[in-house]
């Protein structure tokens, strides 16, 4: 389905955040075949632009923790069968090493306890290759989540729990969200 089309199907929840979304995405050029991880399903947001780019998701949250409905919205753009859901906790992954070209987590790193033991399970499932890409709210953003939910916790600064890693980082800014976006430094 076309992107503008998704946006005004799914409303000004999807849309408020889905162009700096979809730019980063493609800003990454991952091929179509891209093996993609969610972590942090929430409403669907990120898995459903992913599906609306072309690509095949995982997605999931910590058992009985998916406090968003995720199908209802991808079921109205026809991307729910290019996303599967399955329960997992970041600090602990059922995937094999090496199993993700993409990994993307979208305002969901502030939300997950131990954090360094999260970004060594995302590196560890990560191929050699692949990219992380953490999303997390601005401070300006924070603001605009906390007129809904008062007690929404603090966005946090990816950088530092990978000052210690060896990746290579670029930012992508907007007004209400960063994107991290870390590759693997690889010494050939």
């Amino acid at each position: 389905m076309d992107f503008s089309k998704a946006k005004g199907i799914l409303g000004e929840k999807f849309s408020r955040d889905a162009d700096f979304l979809s730019s980063v995405v493609s800003k990454l050029k991952l091929v179509k075949n891209s093996k993609v991880l969610d972590v942090g399903t929430g409403r669907g947001q990120m898995a459903i632009l992913l599906a609306l780019h072309g690509y095949q998701v995982i997605t999931g949250e910590p058992e009985g923790a998916n406090w968003g409905d995720w199908k209802t919205p991808a079921k109205k753009v026809n991307v729910e069968d290019m996303i599967t859901f399955k329960p997992f906790n970041a600090e602990k992954m059922p995937f094999e090493d090496a199993s993700f070209d993409a990994i993307f987590l979208y305002a969901t790193l502030h939300h997950i306890g131990n954090k360094k033991l999260a970004l060594s399970e995302f590196l560890r499932v990560m191929k050699p290759k692949g990219i992380l890409i953490i999303i997390e709210l601005t401070d300006e953003g924070i603001e605009v989540v906390r007129e809904r939910w008062r007690g929404h916790p603090d966005a946090v600064d990816p950088k530092f729990y990978t000052k210690d890693l060896v990746l290579e980082l670029s930012v992508i800014e907007s007004k209400y969200l960063k994107a991290y976006v870390y590759n693997r430094i690889i010494n050939e």
